[in-house]
């Protein structure tokens, strides 16, 4: 009867022996939607369509984090980190080629 038994294997953890979840990919997504604010709220100094235009850039990027979650955890810390030079580099940009002003 021992030769018919199975025995069941064991496959390894992805998040190691404790079950410890990486910080990693949260730090990157809390960058990133506390980045909206910034984006939100440029209708300040941007007209309605650079506003709505910046809002779907960083529509972009909080999808790319979604989709990224998984698969490359790293990369979102990277993309929230960005989206605040980016926003900066947008918000100066308009000002310079369309004359946006407060």
């Amino acid at each position: 009867m021992a030769a018919f038994e199975r025995r069941r294997r064991i496959k390894p953890v992805a998040d190691g022996p404790r079950g410890a979840v990486s910080f990693t990919p949260f730090l990157g997504m809390i960058l990133t939607v506390s980045s909206f604010f910034l984006y939100a709220a440029s209708g300040l100094v941007a007209p309605w369509w650079g506003v709505v235009v910046m809002v779907l850039i960083w529509l972009v990027l909080f999808v790319l984090c979604c989709v990224w979650w998984s698969p490359h955890p790293k990369r979102l810390v990277w993309i929230g980190v960005l989206s605040y030079p980016l926003w900066f580099c947008l918000l100066v940009g308009g000002a310079l080629a369309f004359g946006w002003n407060a």
